[in-house]
């Protein structure tokens, strides 16, 4: 196993619908320094909370694997994590 840490070159946008929502969600991908890790961001609320992908943050496995950290909530992220670590991405 290939114990470098890899990020991307630069930052990436991508536009759809939620899964479960069907509201339009738009998620940018930006480089990280090592160690950093995988977090996601929720910058449609006030606080803009910063969510740790971490099985620690795991709230709900009913519809998906929702994470939840300093108010802000992600739903459905293993599909994004999966994406990462198919592509190596750790930060």
């Amino acid at each position: 196993m290939n114990s470098k840490q890899h990020t991307i070159q630069k930052t990436v946008e991508v536009s759809g619908v939620g899964l479960h929502t069907g509201v339009p969600v738009t998620m940018k991908f930006l480089p990280a320094k090592a160690h950093h890790g995988i977090k996601f961001q929720r910058m449609d609320l006030p606080h803009q909370p910063i969510i740790d992908a971490d099985v620690v943050n795991v709230v709900d496995v009913s519809r998906g694997t929702t994470i939840e950290q300093s108010g802000g909530r992600v739903n459905t992220v293993e599909h994004t994590l999966a994406a990462l670590v198919g592509l190596q991405i750790d930060n």
